[in-house]
């Protein structure tokens, strides 16, 4: 049985539609990465499996007492607050010492319990926020481009913790990123999303679809990608499979990491 399922679902702001017949389905042990531009409705569609958005239509379904443990892109912390790692793995709930240290381990960051938060490097932080989501022992962890603003090497360093992790504790990896060497090397599955599920597939799939090669032509790993992708053409949601694509469309603007 999937982890989450969702089911035709759509999804609107006020009158404004923001996913559109989404079908998708995540299982125990599995790590799928999306992809997709600015306003395509990547965190519209995390919040959704969450639980934190209810669909306009279709339905979402969830395993019984399913554990998830999220990652946000970041995280604002004032920096006059003299809050230390310890303190803050215990917020909003109290933590042993025991359960706190574990997860820092787990997380690659055993050594920074007594750190201050605001002293933290980038990377640094960024695992600490990964230990906080793995207090819950989770079946399903989602991580919303948590290496954003990291260099290459950290951000590589930060995903090989990740690949660990399902290796293992056996949970799901759901994962929303532009950083080509993460989908093609840490991913089962790979997903482009704008406003629907315009290709997906195996990781060696997607990188010879025309699709995705019209985004990220045949960049270097590790890579961002800032682009305006536009679908105006009919297709079948798999990559590789679109005989009426256009790269006229698609328009692509390769930079090094920021």
């Amino acid at each position: 049985m999937s982890l989450v399922k969702l089911t035709g679902v759509s999804v609107r702001h006020n009158a404004n539609p923001v996913l559109h017949n989404v079908n998708f389905a995540i299982d125990r042990g599995e790590i799928v990465t999306i992809v997709g531009p600015n306003g395509s409705g990547k965190s519209t569609f995390l919040r959704t499996i969450i639980g934190a958005l209810r669909p306009t239509l279709g339905t979402v379904s969830r395993a019984q007492g399913l554990r998830i443990g999220y990652v946000p892109q970041k995280l604002h912390i004032d920096p006059t607050l003299p809050l230390n790692v310890r303190r803050f793995l215990s917020l909003p709930h109290s933590v042993s010492d025991v359960a706190a240290q574990n997860a820092l381990e787990q997380a690659g960051a055993g050594q920074l319990m007594n750190r201050q938060m605001t002293r933290l490097s980038g990377g640094q932080f960024q695992r600490v926020l990964l230990a906080r989501a793995l207090l819950c022992n989770p079946q399903l962890l989602i991580l919303d481009e948590a290496t954003q603003g990291l260099d290459q090497p950290g951000s590589a360093a930060f995903y090989q913790q990740i690949e660990q992790l399902r290796r293992d504790l056996g949970c799901a990896i759901l994962m929303v990123s532009h950083e080509l060497h993460v989908v093609m090397a840490a991913s089962d599955r790979v997903i482009c999303l704008n406003g629907h599920i315009c290709c997906e597939g195996a990781p060696e799939h997607v990188a010879s679809a025309p699709e995705y090669r019209a985004l990220f032509g045949n960049g270097t790993q590790g890579a961002l990608a800032l682009y305006r992708h536009e679908h105006n053409h009919s297709h079948d949601h798999r990559c590789g499979h679109d005989h009426a694509h256009d790269p006229q469309n698609v328009s692509a603007e390769m930079t090094g990491p920021h």
